[in-house]
């Protein structure tokens, strides 16, 4: 990145609401608006742990996500599976899907409600489970490393705040469609 983008970085995250282009209209730049940031931070992040899941256990992300939530919870549904990683239906299907396939999870159906049906990981996928942990920790501490014990808990407290007030402007948001 240039010093002149990111000079311009810091004025637009300093004074963005005073920004306008020579023609008088208002100016949003992207990579210095906080949500486009946080995705793209998220998606970075993302798709480095997706080349080592690959890499190492030919799985996805989806997958991955599904197979950390079982190992956390044990069995669940794929909707409790969906809304915990927050991931849509179509995404658990077919990510289940393609563990079930490869036999690292088991499905079984849920007497008490037959549209649904329980899931848990085989041993296969315990196996996966348990080698890919410190893998995945020893990543989160790489992430962190450059930062103080105290830059680190300032860290988990502003990311608990912005997911809590993202989660109220989107039911603010939801509310406002209905």
């Amino acid at each position: 990145m240039s010093a002149r983008a990111s000079d311009t970085q810091q004025h637009t995250r300093n004074h963005h609401s005073d920004d306008v282009s020579a023609s008088g209209n208002q100016i949003l730049e992207l990579e210095a608006f906080l949500p486009y940031r946080i995705s793209v931070l998220a998606e970075t992040v993302s798709q480095a742990l997706g080349r080592m899941y690959r890499q190492r256990c030919g799985i996805a992300v989806p997958e991955w996500r599904i197979l950390v939530t079982l190992g956390q919870f044990g069995r669940m549904t794929a909707k409790d599976v969906g809304r915990h990683s927050h991931m849509h239906k179509t995404k658990v299907s077919r990510a289940v899907a393609s563990m079930e396939q490869r036999g690292l999870v088991y499905r079984r159906s849920n007497s008490a409600d037959l549209r649904e049906s329980f899931l848990e990981l085989t041993p296969s996928g315990r196996d996966i489970y348990d080698n890919l942990i410190p893998e995945a920790r020893a990543f989160a501490d790489a992430m962190l490393a450059e930062f103080s014990e105290d830059e680190r808990a300032d860290i988990e407290r502003f990311i608990e705040r912005l997911g809590k007030r993202a989660r109220l402007l989107n039911t603010s948001a939801a509310n406002d469609e209905e």
